[in-house]
């Protein structure tokens, strides 16, 4: 099994040293760093060349932002390095912040979620082999936020096209979707279609444009705030 190395950037010592305790006890996995802050997560990127990095959104120097700044810089410094970004907090626009260039290698997971069995080295690895993971406790709250506060599109779609909209959104494929409904191929494919039609974006059928047309229109609006 190929070693996957991992980079952990969070400031709290507790948090920091349960994520390192969870994922050091996967085969195949290397804690190969752990840093407290932005400076010390891009440094230790440079220097141990990691194929994944876990990290807070807020931490030293300004507490605001530096997790969505890391996976913004390294999209363009280190391509090939997955970041999956852990917060306290639903926030759309730091969601779509982090996927801004492009949703492969790139996840976001409530840190209330970070302790459910398997649910962080799920997310590690869905990022490393270049996915996309949307914690789907988020994009759940979305599509319903949406459709109880909006008089819309979203209210146009049945309840197994809400159901894909979600799983569209969290990155999975139309296999994977079909696999998890127990329908066919064919038959996720004609929910997809129903779904961007009702919502008006038509001729993208990229998967990472998708997942970023979807969250886009779920947008709330509301700034970032950690």
């Amino acid at each position: 099994m190929t070693q996957l190395r991992i980079v952990i950037a969070e400031d709290s010592l507790l948090v920091r040293a349960g994520i390192q305790a969870l994922v050091a006890t996967e085969p195949g996995v290397e804690v190969a760093a752990v840093c407290s802050g932005y400076d010390a997560l891009m440094a230790g990127v440079e220097r141990e060349k990691p194929d994944v990095v876990v990290t807070d959104i807020r931490m030293p120097p300004t507490l605001t932002d530096e997790g969505i700044r890391a996976a913004t810089a390294l999209r363009r410094t280190h391509p090939e390095v997955a970041v999956l970004v852990l917060s306290q907090f639903l926030d759309p626009g730091y969601l779509l912040a982090l996927i801004e260039g492009g949703s492969s290698r790139r996840g976001y997971l409530l840190k209330e979620r970070v302790a459910a069995p398997g649910e962080l080295i799920s997310a590690v690895r869905t990022v490393a082999s270049g996915g996309s993971f949307i914690d789907p406790v988020v994009v759940d709250s979305l599509v319903s936020a949406k459709v109880r506060n909006e008089g819309d599109a979203l209210r146009r779609l049945t309840p197994r096209e809400r159901e894909t909209l979600a799983e569209v959104a969290a990155g999975r494929s139309n296999l994977a979707i079909a696999a998890g409904f127990g329908v066919s191929e064919r038959a996720v494919e004609k929910y997809i279609n129903s779904i961007f039609m009702k919502l008006g974006l038509h001729g993208d059928r990229d998967t990472n444009r998708r997942v970023k047309a979807v969250l886009m229109f779920l947008d709330s609006d509301s700034s970032p705030r950690q």
